[in-house]
């Protein structure tokens, strides 16, 4: 079976690929519909840019730009994921009718984002990232990238469970650009089958990525489609559960061409 497709809508003036793209909340449901339209099977909502350096949106922002398009969506039958880091943020999400919560920092940059989790019954997306977005590149340090990684999400999905989040809620994102450098991100895609010792579904998010035009020769965000795709089919192969992405349709194309070739 081929990966899930979550689909990438920013709500943010800032994000590195759509940052602006959105600038009402009708236009980012529209968008979100169109996603979802052409085969995500969750879009994927976030207020507030995690790319490196990127500074912190307040509560109250946050809330502004993301629910009025959670609610949309959610009104229209579009399952809906938000994407933060703030406590407050998902619990207005959930009651907005999101069903997912996807949290870079792994619940961990909030004191009650766990306790807000355990209380749902939402999926949960546990991402690996030291640090925060502003300090993450300053702390790309492996010996052994994949065993570290691996490590450190199994002791976040063993708190979590220690907290009443069934495992079969929980999803592990080895979170490809987030405290890592070239040679990490390439590891972490060449190893991504050591993953499924987590026994919980895994999800990649690469789309777009500067992994991608440092491997392959400079390219603004808007033309990584290829190597984007690229990385998407390494993430089928290797039994990833979701993939999150820019491009819906045309990654549904790649996959579904790759699975009928592989017969």
């Amino acid at each position: 079976m081929i990966p899930r497709i979550m689909g990438i809508l920013n709500v943010t003036p800032d994000s590195f690929s759509d940052g602006g793209r959105h600038g009402t909340a009708d236009g980012a449901i529209a968008a979100g519909l169109r996603m979802f339209e052409a085969g995500a099977a969750i879009v994927d909502v976030g207020g507030e840019s995690t790319r490196p350096g990127a500074p912190e949106v307040s509560l109250e922002e946050e809330l502004q730009r993301t629910i009025p398009v959670v609610e949309g969506l959610a009104r229209a039958g579009v399952p809906v994921s938000i994407d933060t880091m703030k406590a407050g943020v998902m619990r207005a999400a959930l009651a907005a009718g999101a069903g997912m919560l996807n949290d870079v920092s792994a619940l961990q940059a909030e004191a009650e984002s766990l306790a807000v989790a355990a209380g749902s019954k939402a999926q949960v997306v546990l991402m690996h990232m030291p640090g925060n977005p502003r300090t993450m590149q300053g702390l790309a340090a492996y010996d052994d990238v994949v065993g570290e990684v691996r490590a450190a999400l199994a002791a976040r999905i063993a708190v979590c469970e220690a907290a009443g989040l069934a495992r079969g809620r929980l999803i592990a994102d080895p979170g490809i650009g987030f405290g890592k450098g070239v040679g990490h991100n390439l590891a972490l895609l060449r190893g991504l089958e050591a993953f499924h010792a987590l026994g919980v579904p895994l999800l990649l998010g690469a789309s777009r990525k500067s992994v991608i035009p440092a491997v392959a020769g400079a390219a603004p965000v808007t033309d990584r489609l290829p190597g984007s795709l690229a990385i998407a089919l390494r993430g089928a192969e290797a039994g990833v559960a979701w993939l999150r992405v820019h491009d819906v349709a045309e990654t549904l194309q790649a996959l579904k061409l790759w699975e009928a070739m592989r017969g």
